[in-house]
């Protein structure tokens, strides 16, 4: 590590680090106590070579008695070297959400993606991460959907994510597909902006807007890390361009009938 000039990773690192052995714990033994971590995974992120999920900092500050640090540094400081999904402050905010209100002109949003698909964006994203971790994290996600009491999801895509081939036909028929059965489920709507529609306020890129309670927080997508939208004013513009976007795309029916024509291309 480089004095002063820690990233966040090495700033993580070193209060892990610190408040472990603060605790007279071992490497091992913390690994042990946490159950699911390997002690080689808990020296990866004492050296800054692995980057924390969420749910490992939440975990060590029970066992380390940190007060919750861990997980604040996780959330405000790790931001810039996970993938949005590990976000923790955007994790929480969407498993707390009665209502997600997603666009998403380029590739399938991270909640409605298969194992498959999902593999073949992280493969392609020219970054260093661990597939088989990354494609976990993302089921993990998704579970949010499967609750008995799950937010009213309204995702609208631009038809063109429906035509490019990620991983090939057999990877877009069963995204696609999937697609077609969460429209079955009855707090999941897909619309779909059809091309003929052309030049579109959304094509500045992807958002999401949540319910929480009585107030609205956005989250605006990065090459580099997701940022979260909670100032009023900005909220309420990225809700007034969630709006224009919306009113671009097809009703549910002809969005569905849309995507089972797709389908039938990918052969």
């Amino acid at each position: 590590m480089n004095g002063n000039t820690m990233t966040p990773l090495e700033f993580f690192a070193r209060e892990l680090r610190q408040a472990r052995e603060a605790a007279g714990m071992s490497q091992a033994q913390l690994a042990t106590a946490m159950a699911g971590y390997s002690p080689s995974f808990v020296a990866m992120v004492e050296t800054a070579r692995r980057t924390p999920r969420p749910d490992f900092a939440r975990r060590c500050d029970d066992l380390l008695t940190t007060g919750g640090l861990l997980t604040r540094l996780t959330e405000d400081l790790v931001c810039r070297t996970m993938p949005p999904e590990w976000v923790g402050r955007w994790l929480t905010i969407e498993a707390q959400a009665t209502s997600l209100l997603s666009y998403e002109p380029l590739l399938v949003p991270g909640l409605l993606q298969t194992d498959e698909y999902a593999r073949e964006v992280i493969a392609a994203s020219g970054r260093d991460l661990d597939e088989d971790e990354q494609v976990q994290a993302r089921r993990e996600r998704r579970r949010v959907l499967d609750r008995p009491d799950p937010p009213m999801l309204v995702a609208v895509l631009d038809e063109g994510l429906l035509h490019r081939p990620v991983g090939g036909p057999e990877v877009m028929r069963e995204q696609i597909g999937h697609l077609l059965a969460l429209t079955r489920r009855p707090r999941i709507v897909i619309q779909i902006v059809p091309a003929a529609v052309g030049t579109y306020a959304g094509m500045a890129g992807p958002f999401v807007v949540a319910t929480i309670g009585n107030r609205e927080v956005a989250y605006v997508d990065g090459a580099l890390c997701g940022s979260v939208v909670e100032r009023a004013e900005d909220v309420a513009t990225m809700r007034r361009l969630w709006e224009a976007v919306r009113a671009e795309a097809l009703p549910g029916k002809q969005s569905i009938e849309l995507m089972t024509e797709v389908t039938e291309t990918w052969t």
